[in-house]
């Protein structure tokens, strides 16, 4: 799920570059929601992890 937020953060740089600025908007916050996920994915595997031990 990272590499899909980096993925299309990216997509939005390039996009922002070509002054597509509809496009550039709805990527980077696509990347941002998919980031959030993956951080609080992160957390509860990691907190999982520690409450088996």
């Amino acid at each position: 799920m990272l590499r899909w937020a980096l993925i299309f953060f990216i997509v939005a740089i390039v996009a922002a570059l070509f002054g597509f600025g509809g496009i550039a908007a709805g990527a980077a916050s696509i990347a941002k929601i998919l980031f959030y996920i993956f951080l609080v994915l992160f957390v509860i595997s990691l907190l999982s992890g520690l409450l088996r031990k």
